[in-house]
């Protein structure tokens, strides 16, 4: 399209221009209030900017809601500041002068993408986008057919349209695209039929069959690896991750140094091991214990939100039917003041329908503020629920954790013995000849072999109270969140309510006070 614009500015996405787009889709006949709401720019969900000779995207950043997109038409060479449109489900790119496919990777909700009449030639950067159903990528200077196996990756990919592209005069072209995409439902406008799958199929098992040995292969590897990254979080919401072997004793004789070559010590790598086997014990009791109470904190949390959804429901019900009586009186005596709006008997109907909007007023107001007592309630339950788990869980854990300090305590006494029984051989030139040369050469100073035996000990011991502490904090980030969470959500909700209230309030005013008839001049 771009010679429609070939003697106009180019433009990029402005404050204006964003207004304006905002505006127009905002209904004229909306009431005030509906109308600002409407305009917030929070939630805008769609927009269309076409036909505006836009060279550069920019500047959409704020509509972090948008759902829909409409940029055709324009000049747009490079697709751009689109990352903060996460919710995006539906963007038209058409006839524009894009080059390259990029700039997607955050759009993982899309679903509906076009980029007809470009000048796209390779199909390419669009992995994130496993929810995608529709492309359009028609009319662009694609040239390498086999370039269409690339989206043999978009699992959800149901209608594609390649049609105008230099390789679509191919012999077989449809065939080879219909072979290599099976979930195709549509190709080109036009259904692809079982009878034409099936001679597809066939046709190119040859190709077909090797790229589905080798994608099994690799998405073994991911359920794989995607297993792993599950337990890991599952674990690290527990706050027990890598407890669950030798992993944490491992971490405590990293990088010791001289310290090590106290293992060649007779006696000692017995005694290091039957530490390890009792180590790794209570690390497993810790890991165990850590699982089963992450599913206590989680069911007492979803407990407390399915009791205050409860709550929630039979409020919203009896505000339901407070409102439903009004209105049936409210409607009937609107329609009579709209009919006969003067006189003494409109008067008192209006003054009998301010009244009941006060009694309105109040009947709402009140039951907000017996469900906000009784949500109070909840949240003070759920807050001294917290207090006691996350009690219990402290002082557990911190009793596992006094036995793993109580075995290394314990296994330094072991080694510190045979380092004395060493160094009194030494003092009395009773040391065995074969003893190791290395040793030896450490033990010549009795000071130094003290201490780096007592240093490697202090370093295991700071290593146990860190995992100690860290254990301790995310228990207490935890229950700081989620109490902090929940009283926060309350105090909106209570807000919102009382919002609504008002503006529902301020509605039935002005509708009664339009009934008013001014006199004539």
């Amino acid at each position: 399209m771009t010679q429609f614009f070939n003697n106009i500015e180019p433009n990029v996405i402005d404050d204006e221009i964003l207004q304006k787009a905002i505006e127009e889709k905002c209904p004229e006949d909306l009431g005030d209030i509906a109308r600002k709401e409407s305009i917030n720019i929070k939630v805008v969900t769609e927009i269309q900017i076409s036909f505006k000779n836009i060279l550069q995207i920019a500047n959409l950043w704020p509509l972090e809601n948008l759902t829909k997109l409409q940029l055709d038409n324009n000049v747009i060479e490079k697709i751009e500041g689109l990352e903060s449109l996460v919710h995006l489900v539906w963007l038209d790119l058409s006839f524009n002068n894009i080059e390259v496919i990029e700039g997607l990777d955050t759009l993982v909700k899309l679903q509906d993408l076009s980029l007809y009449s470009n000048r796209i030639s390779t199909i390419e950067h669009m992995d994130t986008l496993q929810e995608l159903q529709i492309f359009s990528i028609g009319n662009n200077n694609l040239t390498m057919l086999e370039n269409v196996i690339y989206l043999r990756r978009l699992k959800s990919l149901q209608t594609l349209n390649l049609s105008g592209n230099p390789f679509c005069s191919e012999e077989h072209y449809r065939l080879f695209v219909v072979a290599h995409l099976p979930s195709l439902v549509y190709l080109d406008f036009k259904l692809v039929r079982k009878s034409t799958a099936k001679a597809a199929a066939l046709k190119y098992q040859h190709l077909t069959k090797p790229l589905e040995e080798e994608e099994a292969q690799v998405l073994a590897l991911q359920e794989e690896e995607d297993a792993k990254q599950k337990e890991l979080e599952q674990q690290q919401a527990a706050f027990v991750e890598y407890l669950n072997g030798p992993f944490l004793f491992d971490s405590l004789h990293e990088e010791e140094g001289e310290a090590a070559k106290l293992v060649s010590l007779p006696g000692v790598e017995e005694l290091l091991q039957a530490y390890k086997e009792e180590f790794v014990s209570v690390c497993e009791s810790l890991y165990n214990y850590g699982l089963e109470e992450y599913e206590k904190r989680e069911a007492e949390v979803s407990k407390f939100y399915k009791r205050l959804h409860e709550i929630l429901a039979v409020n919203q019900e009896e505000s339901k039917r407070i409102i439903s009586d009004f209105e049936t009186r409210n409607e009937t005596r609107l329609d009579e003041l709209y009919q006969d709006g003067s006189g003494e008997i409109a008067d008192s109907k209006r003054a009998q329908g301010k009244e009941e909007i006060q009694q309105l007023w109040h009947a709402l107001m009140l039951l907000e503020t017996l469900v906000s007592n009784d949500l109070e309630e909840l949240l003070q339950d759920f807050k001294r629920s917290l207090d006691v788990i996350a009690s219990t869980f402290t002082e557990n854990i911190q009793g596992m954790f006094n036995q793993c300090r109580d075995l290394e305590n314990q296994h330094f006494e072991n080694v510190m013995e045979i380092v004395q029984a060493i160094l009194k051989k030494i003092a009395l030139f009773e040391l065995e000849e074969d003893f190791p040369e290395d040793l030896r050469a450490l033990f010549e100073d009795k000071i130094t072999v003290v201490n780096i035996t007592s240093v490697s000990h202090s370093i295991r011991l700071r290593k146990i109270d860190k995992r100690e502490s860290d254990m301790l904090s995310n228990t207490y980030q935890w229950q700081k969140s989620v109490r902090e969470k929940a009283f926060q959500r309350e105090s909106d909700r209570n807000r919102t309510c009382i919002e609504k209230i008002i503006c529902f309030m301020d509605t039935l005013q002005k509708e009664l006070d339009s009934t008013v008839v001014k006199p004539k001049e």
